[in-house]
């Protein structure tokens, strides 16, 4: 089954940039004085950021050819939002790096990108130095750019379809690729974006996820509306709730987990009156609980918007709007709770079967999108490339269906489905209903390998502090919700879940660590 997207892009402040830059530069020449960025308690004009931006990208053309990679490792920093604008005005193309990776990954990310120079925090940069030819810790860098005039932008050959950023996936499924994100792209993305979920003339964003990650696309499309970005170094609840607090922040972008310390903290504080300002929370990269956004609902009584997108995408390309959530929340549709959403303008999504042929309304395949957002593939690697990028559609790896309203429900990673006595199993469906549990904090859900069934259900469960939860009851919970051959027949209780820099679970990680210590297993539930 195939849905076209609706309705029309929204139409941005400042025109329509064809690069990168120009989202910056445009919003310089008609508001420079207008705040773009607050971060590292300093406030930057759009004057101030387009400056450092050009200085930046001066720096990085001495340095480096056009077409060479340069790379990024450092916590969250103004200097991260100069290099995003900033590598590619240079003709350059931005590697995203993710500072809580191991250097032996870093290392083999910079060798499969052909990194040239390296940018970065010196605690990080330090180890990785003799991986790349050049390396500049970001203090030089600031102090060398700021006595660096900033130069014509791209004075090589580029255009939209030209590389700008190379963002390694988050390897939840196996080992990261690099996905090629082109000026073209990324621009498309911040259309879709600006119309599934519209920017207001007063609006103040709030950005807490590592800048290493493709929700960094969200900073474009409010800069693109000439709207400041507030930038912490990092999630932390009481940070946030200062943040929002002391600059009128009105809208900000949560993964479950964020949302749910946040919650707590507030609980914990009476912290609640401190986010007056707050009118959105916008929330992607992993399912929402239903449990824990009505919590929110109940604590918060701001509006709620969902993404659903990746990296391939160059951000989200579905989207399921406030009046939805409400309506959900209310019990008017109690589907558009378990929705992603609707395509966004210029998106068409596909549900298909394993010979890539559409399903019929409400049955389950493969998630198949058309976009301009869609990256061009993954770098250097033509194998893993032709697998994905199929006649001009991004074939996600995601399981899902579409309603009769036109709406996508994203069901599972296909490799995350449990097929279990040939019965396949949501692991999404049996972590929602684990979430219900007032004495789970967090769940996640795999197979594991069994020599009669061929798997079973494995539940990794992260207990709430002063809770003691049993195996037994948990499993139990999730048969009565779903049907006993979905309950998990071992239950795993553990401090806490591997998380990506999205947030997102590493289940492959869950696996190794199930593979290397079958004494966490113990006893087969249901089983003398």
């Amino acid at each position: 089954m195939s849905f076209p997207s609706k309705g029309a892009v929204a139409t941005p402040r400042y025109g329509r940039p064809v690069l990168l830059h120009d989202v910056v530069d445009a919003a310089a020449a008609a508001t420079p004085e207008a705040p773009a960025l607050v971060a590292a308690g300093t406030t930057s004009s759009f004057r101030d950021l387009s400056e450092a931006v050009g200085r930046l990208s001066a720096v990085v053309r001495e340095r480096t050819a056009p077409g060479d990679r340069v790379a990024v490792v450092a916590d969250n920093c103004p200097a991260w939002i100069h290099a995003y604008y900033g590598v590619p005005r240079a003709g350059r193309v931005l590697v995203f790096l993710n500072q809580r990776l191991a250097p032996a990954e870093l290392r083999r990310i910079l060798a499969a990108s052909g990194t040239s120079l390296l940018l970065g925090a010196e605690p990080h940069v330090g180890p990785l130095r003799d991986a790349v030819p050049q390396a500049i810790d970001l203090d030089a860098l600031e102090s060398r750019a700021a006595a660096t005039p900033p130069g014509p932008a791209t004075p090589d050959p580029a255009g939209p379809g030209a590389p700008a950023w190379v963002l390694f996936t988050s390897g939840t499924t196996g080992r990261p690729k690099g996905a090629v994100l082109t000026h073209g792209s990324l621009l498309a993305a911040v259309d879709v974006t600006l119309s599934g979920r519209p920017v207001a003339d007063d609006d103040v964003y709030l950005f807490p996820f590592p800048l290493c990650h493709v929700a960094g696309s969200n900073v474009l499309a409010h800069h693109r509306r000439g709207r400041p970005v507030v930038l912490l170094p990092r999630f932390e609840p009481a940070a946030f709730v200062a943040a929002v607090a002391e600059h009128g922040v009105t809208s900000a972008s949560l993964a479950a987990t964020m949302l749910g310390a946040l919650l707590d903290h507030v609980e914990a504080t009476g912290a609640a009156r401190h986010l007056a300002s707050l009118r959105m929370i916008a929330y992607g990269a992993a399912p929402m609980p239903e449990a824990l956004l009505r919590r929110a609902d109940a604590l918060l009584g701001c509006g709620f918007a969902q993404g659903y997108g990746m990296t391939e995408l160059s951000g989200n390309a579905v989207f399921l709007g406030p009046d939805e959530h409400r309506a959900g929340l209310r019990g008017d549709d109690p589907e558009a709770l378990r929705a992603a959403g609707h395509p966004g303008p210029g998106v068409t999504v596909r549900v298909v079967d394993a010979a890539g042929v559409d399903v019929a309304p409400g049955a389950m395949g493969e998630i198949v999108v058309r976009a301009d957002q869609v990256a061009t593939g993954y770098w250097d690697d033509e194998a893993a490339s032709a697998a994905a990028f199929v006649d001009g559609e991004l074939r996600t790896g995601d399981l899902g269906r579409l309603d009769r309203a036109g709406r996508l429900h994203v069901v599972d990673r296909l490799k995350d489905v449990i097929v279990t006595g040939g019965e396949n199993v949501s692991s999404v469906a049996v972590e929602d209903v684990l979430h219900r549990s007032p004495a789970v904090r967090a769940a996640a859900v795999i197979g594991v390998p069994d020599p009669r069934w061929g798997e079973n259900v494995c539940a990794v469960v992260v207990p709430r502090p002063g809770t003691a939860p049993s195996a037994e009851e948990l499993s139990a919970l999730v048969a009565v919700e779903l049907g006993g051959f979905t309950r998990p027949r071992h239950v795993v209780f553990v401090e806490d879940l591997p998380r990506n820099a999205a947030g997102k679970v590493v289940k492959d990680e869950l696996r190794r660590r199930v593979a290397e210590h079958p004494e966490l297993l113990g006893r087969r539930l249901g089983q003398a």
